[in-house]
């Protein structure tokens, strides 16, 4: 089999090593990320992915999917990179509250179409990220704590098994491998449309509020109390800033699933905290669900590392407040719990995640020597909160160099790995973290 024969067996773009658009094309979001693989597939339509797959169990090749990549890990060595963006079409069925996505299709285009009828997909912070990709890591949504796990709303994928044979799959056709891709990652099968239920999103409220640095100590006092007694229906994310040529910075995003008057009464404590900067709370659209923590939406250089947290002591305080972030930008501590944390009967291999916080850590990595001061900055933080981090990790915020055992209990991973061994036993298909690994 030859490249000519992969060119001949899709109607979408290929680019090789040496073509031009190649080395444009194989970047991943992350820019820091490198990915060296044999090829570039643009798929056109679900038959592209479906021969792609089989010309990979044809050659012995490998094939990991990535409509952009913002979770690449570069572990893509000599593999088929199938970029699944133009997989386009949302259709919404408005009295069932199910919303049917092609593969490329980012959680902004969702919300623009789900919004003005009062509904809402499992989204999480940035509009530009995938339905799919973030789906089958699990997805932790601002509305997470409401209604789990954006995987536990899906009602089915069309998939492309290893065999290049299509199929749709749900809870009572493929009991296990339904099971898999609902946070197990992308191991299982090539995905070109998931469907899913939507939520109720009559009213929402949120924004941000951004005080001084000095402030840092009291807006996390602040975060603590709220977050120890918060409904369901309200997420709160702390941030400590640290932007180049900028003073230091304390944040609180927040998402609220009710009325604004509910929502300011729950965060009180936040308004009796002096020099505010700025506060953008107030009515939000759910289409501009992304511009509460208005995150870049262009590719980028970056480092970053998720941790959760068993709780938020003094201990605690003193690590996340007291170390220099610099040369790391930002640090966010979200609040989890919730339906999250519950344990529910059809729930995929993600949950229930029972750390009440998420720590996440992000820095630039224009060059080498900045990406490892990032990165040792980032483990200082980790060794400074010692037993307070669990060890385990969403697998949706896994960062390059870590291992997909890390995101599992032993005995979902042990399950996952065998649904991998019996589906794609010649390992055509690589998820960004691959369960045998």
């Amino acid at each position: 089999m030859t490249n000519t024969d992969l060119r001949a067996a899709v109607r979408g773009r290929v680019l090789l090593p040496g073509d031009d658009g190649f080395e444009q094309a194989a970047k991943p979001w992350n820019l820091s990320v490198r990915q060296p693989v044999a090829a570039v597939v643009v798929a056109e339509d679900a038959a592209d992915v479906a021969a792609v797959a089989r010309y990979a169990a044809r050659t012995g090749l490998t094939v990991t999917a990535q409509p952009g990549g913002h979770g690449a890990s570069g572990d893509t060595d000599g593999v088929i990179l199938l970029r699944t963006g133009r997989l386009g079409g949302v259709a919404v069925r408005r009295e069932e509250r199910v919303a049917r996505v092609g593969a490329g299709v980012k959680w902004g285009e969702v919300l623009a179409e789900t919004g003005p009828l009062g509904l809402t997909g499992l989204a999480g912070s940035s509009p530009v990220v995938s339905v799919t990709g973030y789906t089958l890591g699990g997805g932790v949504s601002w509305f997470g704590r409401r209604y789990g796990f954006a995987a536990d709303s899906v009602r089915s994928f069309d998939v492309v098994g290893a065999d290049g044979e299509p199929a749709t799959v749900t809870a009572s056709s493929d009991p296990d491998l339904f099971w898999a891709l609902r946070g197990g990652g992308g191991d299982f099968a090539l995905v070109t449309a998931i469907e899913f239920d939507l939520h109720p999103a009559p009213a929402l409220y949120g924004g941000r509020m951004i005080w001084p640095g000095h402030r840092t100590r009291e807006v996390f006092e602040a975060f603590r109390e709220i977050t120890a007694e918060a409904p369901d229906e309200l997420s709160v994310w702390f941030n400590r800033f640290q932007f180049p040529q900028a003073p230091p910075m304390v944040a609180v995003d927040v998402a609220f699933l009710g009325a604004e008057g509910d929502g300011r009464a729950l965060l009180a404590r936040l308004d009796r905290i002096e020099d505010v900067i700025a506060d953008k709370r107030g009515p939000l659209p759910v289409a501009n669900l992304g511009g509460i923590t208005d995150e870049p939406t262009d590719p980028a250089p970056g480092r970053s590392r998720a941790e959760l947290l068993t709780g938020l002591d003094d201990t605690a305080a003193k690590a996340l407040l007291d170390t220099p972030l610099e040369p790391v930008l930002a640090v966010q501590v979200r609040h989890l719990g919730g339906a999250l944390a519950a344990a529910r009967p059809g729930s995929g291999p993600s949950g229930p995640l029972t750390e009440p916080y998420l720590l996440y850590l992000v820095g630039l990595a224009l060059d080498p020597e900045l990406s490892a001061a990032v990165g040792a900055r980032q483990q200082r933080f980790a060794d400074d909160l010692g037993a307070l981090v669990s060890g385990r990790k969403p697998y949706t915020m896994l960062g390059p160099g870590e291992r997909a055992a890390a995101a599992f209990a032993e005995g979902d991973l042990a399950r996952l790995r065998d649904i991998k061994r019996a589906r794609d036993p010649r390992g055509v298909l690589r998820a960004n973290y691959p369960v045998l690994a």
